[in-house]
């Protein structure tokens, strides 16, 4: 059965003059129109499509893939702000996807990059999207355990930090004074669960905790380090934000770990940096 809003493979039915009708199942015969056909697709094919609702409302289907289906989370850039229909957003498919002005924490503005849930307006059986993300995450005690690493969705700032979508269903918070270095809406990256407070909140962290994120990052300054004839031009006093670039750690975690390298003899802190010693 065909799903609206999300990539099906759909069996070709039938060739006509406005395209490709394919297979929909209970919702019947769907059209694939003639500019979205692959080359040499024909009756009996099956074929990987996404399915939803043209600018007339009729149920249509394209073979280019969308930057978000219904249920995901995702940064979309505004095309156009609508004063009273909403925001259209761009989300990789000939129609934009409608951002309405109810659906809005607060009004977005043309051309920047905002982070919404796409779901089913089952009132009208459109394709929308929302910025009042709270309301589409799972609220449920969260399954994960101190230390677990999850993929991160950059939602919006606070001042405490920032808020992240974790795994595409809960929100969790990095906190400000543990980054180092800002982070940008809509950006994607990996983290670590901190504390699930009792309230089940969840804190994150962009790295893993204790001597888990110490051992990692100290071998990868020493490979750093050998693979530019033993000196780095870094030490603790360099910007968190080069760390972080050269690293993917914080300040933090990389002062930890070249204090373990320089305990453990395999390193020297020069004025001019990090040199690797050498074996005698």
């Amino acid at each position: 059965m065909a799903i609206l809003g999300k990539l099906n493979r759909l069996t070709v039915l039938k060739d006509s003059s406005p395209g490709l009708y394919l297979d929909g199942g209970d919702l019947g015969e769907i059209l694939l129109p003639g500019d979205a056909i692959p080359k040499g697709a024909a009756p009996g094919d099956e074929l990987e499509v996404f399915l939803y609702r043209d600018s007339e409302d009729r149920l249509v289907c394209t073979t280019l893939k969308p930057l978000a289906q219904v249920g995901d989370f995702a940064p979309l850039v505004v095309r156009e702000a609508h004063p009273r229909l909403g925001a259209f957003l761009d989300w990789g498919l000939r129609k934009d996807l409608l951002l309405p002005i109810a659906e809005q924490e607060r009004r977005v503005e043309e051309g920047e990059t905002v982070v919404v849930f796409v779901f089913i307006d089952y009132q009208t059986e459109r394709i929308i999207a929302t910025t009042r993300l709270l309301a589409h995450t799972d609220h449920t005690p969260p399954p994960y355990k101190t230390g677990y690493e999850v993929s991160l969705l950059i939602s919006s700032e606070t001042p405490l930090g920032y808020n992240a979508i974790i795994n595409n269903s809960r929100m969790g918070l990095l906190y400000r004074a543990e980054l180092g270095t800002p982070l940008r809406i809509g950006q994607r990256c990996e983290g670590f669960v901190k504390t699930i407070r009792p309230d089940g909140k969840i804190d994150l962290s962009l790295d893993p905790a204790g001597y888990a994120r110490v051992k990692p990052l100290a071998e990868r300054i020493l490979a750093n380090l050998r693979a530019n004839n033993g000196h780095l031009a870094m030490s603790d006093t360099s910007p968190p934000e080069a760390i972080r670039a050269t690293f993917q750690a914080s300040k933090k975690a990389f002062k930890q770990a070249i204090g373990t390298l320089y305990r453990n003899r395999l390193i020297d802190l020069t004025p001019s940096g990090i040199q690797l010693k050498t074996p005698r």
